[in-house]
């Protein structure tokens, strides 16, 4: 490859990273600790830096940034004389694609390119081609950084759009400082630790500054992150400063916080503050806020640790390391550049407000059956949630959290929209919240004293079963090895084939889908397989499935005279998305299987509308896809389970009669990822032959879509998690 283009290129690169940032603040983003110099730890990328680092001592100044990126128009010193001078950014671009373009077709490949680190940087799509379009992009690039003596200016006037908006914003909600208590004085509050020493804040004066992070034996994120505080904890003390960790929720019990520590290899001071005087003090939200005082316990930071995990999402890496830029700060001398953040996690329940009112709404009478009603089936000793909700002091540890929830419609976990029109609700299995059910129990949680209530008015407790809830099966499938579960991070779907020894077919009236490790299994897909057929990982919309499962939807029970088939010989197919908990695991989930007693009328069949063609843009917060299909018999259609991956946003089926009556049958207008919920009809609903079914996939591809993996990838169907699907499952029966 010609010099001119190993010098040119990374500038070029430099620019695309940065393309998503104001106009005059490009350096400014790459200065992660704002010390006026960008470090090679700053700017991975070998080729840029070596490019802007004129003086080669190891770091780049602003001088040097505005020097270079003044003269990115022209060749680079070092370039033979023979290359082209600049007669434009177009006449540039010209030139490299000329030198690169071995072929001529006015792309450049990755092979035509040398496999330069520069490449992943242009090629924008990842579709390994530099194309026309990415190629405009670049002329546009170049053209900004080389007006105005380096100062980039948008093109032809244009303005910044919402999305590249969006790019920069992304990550937990920024928060005022001086709204959340940043540079006050937190109270010397005395405490015990757990292991029985009696410490006040005031107790780390000598240290050059004292990180407190709130955490929980139980809260998921709180679990997630242990891996992340494990590592901060040699981190600071090198650096150091001192370390408290801060247990708000008294219903946890000390030999589970201990084991928790223990496996995770946790050793800085821990406080269970039962009382919870210390995280009063602090005002702490959530299980994972972090706070960073300086010697004089003045308030420095607040908020997230980073951007790796939130409620609903997890990231391979977080993008936005807050607690340590803010603590690079505070060791500078200097004001960290961002002072607060929300944080994710359980909220944490502090004293009611002044303007609190009373209610006649009680735990006993009316908050436990709420509860026992429509949460503790998950919610309880050994049961699917992450933590149980029997008990009053675990109800009230963490009634802010439930009012989240409830208030936001997650829990319950059930999103489909009803027709403000509609005779009435037609699904079997709608397990939201009633309206009454609603207001009560959020009347209590705002109360000024959440009443008790006479002990005496209780619910009576109730039995669960102990493993299955389908009876014993007559078959259990496992799957054909315990699969290794890392504690951090996201992982790919894990495939796993299982061979049944069924020497005739069988007729299968219910299945439940039970993992070994709850909290790791996000959800499940289970597909049947003739005897010798081709099994194929990535078949998913190709085929329906026979069986799925998400957290608290795993089993299912058909009524009489209806079955799935078992052929003899079978193979049994799991995709598993499995998700880390904060915690190195093995997990080994199993199946079910109770046999129909007599030959069934119906057999139970899946049936997929997928559009294997999705293309959605980099940026779009609200894309819209679509994918129609003629029925091609009439179908007594049971169910419906939509499937999308992170960018999923909203979902719809809708059929059109051959008279041209069009209809609704599911409208979901937020999609939620982590539920890939079933909705069964109260009564099968009859679908005429020569109707046509018709699904409607809204995605978010911006950076205000916190789960999305990548808001500058161009995305297109793929198997994990990081790319996308667009599945319409629709369950239906045929006679026999």
């Amino acid at each position: 490859m010609p010099d001119f283009l190993r010098h040119v290129i990374p500038c070029v690169g430099f620019a695309l990273a940065a393309q998503a940032q104001s106009t005059d603040g490009v350096f400014e983003r790459y200065d992660r600790d704002k010390d006026g110099k960008v470090t090679a730890a700053e700017l991975p990328n070998k080729a840029a830096f070596a490019r802007y680092d004129l003086d080669k001592d190891g770091a780049i100044t602003v001088a040097e940034y505005a020097k270079v990126s003044g003269s990115a128009a022209t060749p680079a010193p070092s370039a033979p004389p023979t290359e082209p001078k600049s007669t434009g950014a177009s006449a540039m671009v010209d030139a490299i694609v000329k030198a690169a373009d071995k072929d001529g077709d006015g792309r450049i490949t990755k092979a035509e390119a040398g496999d330069a680190a520069w490449f992943a940087r242009v090629d924008q799509d990842g579709d390994g081609v530099i194309g026309p379009q990415e190629l405009a992009l670049v002329r546009r690039l170049l053209a900004e950084r080389a007006g105005a003596g380096g100062k980039r200016t948008p093109a032809n006037g244009a303005k910044v759009t919402p999305e590249e908006v969006r790019k920069v914003t992304s990550g937990p909600e920024i928060l005022k400082p001086g709204e959340v208590g940043i540079g006050r004085m937190i109270d010397d509050v005395k405490f015990r630790t757990l292991d029985g020493k009696e410490l006040s804040l005031g107790s780390f004066k000598d240290r050059k500054g004292l990180v407190i992070i709130m955490t929980s034996a139980t809260c998921p994120v709180s679990k997630r992150y242990l891996p992340s505080v494990t590592k901060l904890v040699a981190e600071l003390k090198e650096q150091g400063l001192g370390l408290l960790l801060v247990n708000a929720l008294g219903s946890e019990k000390p030999e589970d916080i201990r084991a928790q520590l223990a496996a995770a290899g946790v050793t800085a001071a821990y406080v269970h503050d039962t009382d919870k005087r210390l995280t009063a003090a602090l005002g702490a939200r959530t299980t994972t806020e972090v706070f960073l005082l300086d010697p004089a316990r003045t308030l420095v930071y607040r908020g997230a640790l980073d951007d790796q995990y939130g409620v609903n999402y997890n990231l391979e890496a977080p993008k936005h390391p807050y607690l340590r830029d803010a603590v690079a700060a505070l060791l500078r001398g200097e004001k960290p550049a961002v002072q607060a953040t929300a944080a994710p996690g359980c909220e944490l329940d502090l004293p009611a407000s002044a303007e609190a009112k009373p209610t006649a709404i009680t735990y006993h009478r009316d908050v436990a059956r709420i509860l026992q009603q429509n949460c503790v089936s998950c919610h309880r000793e050994d049961g699917i949630g992450p933590f149980a909700l029997d008990d009053i002091d675990e109800v009230k540890d963490r009634a802010k959290a439930i009012r989240r929830v409830v208030s936001e419609g997650t829990m319950p976990p059930w999103f489909a929209g009803i027709d403000k029109d509609a005779g009435k609700n037609p699904w079997a299995n709608d397990c939201s919240l009633s309206a009454k059910d609603r207001t009560d129990l959020l009347a209590w949680i705002d109360s000024k004293d959440r009443p008790l209530g006479d002990a005496a008015d209780a619910p009576a407790k109730r039995a669960y079963p102990a493993e299955w809830s389908i009876g014993k099966p007559d078959l259990v499938v496992q799957l054909s090895q315990a699969h290794d579960i890392k504690a951090d991070g996201f992982m790919p779907y894990v495939h796993d084939v299982v061979q049944t020894e069924l020497k005739e077919d069988r007729w299968v009236s219910a299945y439940e889908i039970i993992p070994s490790e709850r909290d790791v299994v996000h959800h499940v897909i289970v597909r049947v397989h003739e005897k010798d057929s081709e099994v194929r990982k990535a078949d998913e919309g190709r085929e329906g499935y026979w069986a799925a499962y998400v957290p608290g939807n795993g089993a299912a029970v058909y009524p009489e005279g209806f079955a799935r088939k078992l052929p003899a010989g079978a193979r049994v197919s799991f995709q598993i998305h499995y998700t880390p908990s904060g915690k190195a695991k093995k997990e080994r989930l199993k199946m079910g299987l109770v046999f129909a007693k007599a030959p069934p009328t119906y057999e139970v069949r899946t049936a997929p509308l997928a559009n294997h063609r999705l293309s959605i843009p980099p940026g779009a917060a609200r894309h819209v896809e679509t994918h129609s299909q003629k029925v091609p018999f009439d179908m007594p259609v049971m169910g419906f389970m939509p499937h999308m991956h992170m960018r999923g946003a909203a979902f719809r089926y809708e059929v059109t009669y051959a008279d041209g009556r069009t209809e609704t049958l599911l409208d979901i207008p937020r999609y939620d990822f982590n539920w890939q919920l079933r909705y069964e009809y109260k009564s099968p609903k009859l679908i005429p032959q020569g109707s046509t079914m018709k699904i409607t996939a809204v995605f978010d591809n911006s950076a205000g879509n916190k789960a999305n993996p990548d808001p500058t990838k161009h995305v297109k169907w793929g198997s994990q998690t990081v790319d996308e699907m667009m599945i319409g499952y629709v369950e239906y029966f045929r006679p026999l």
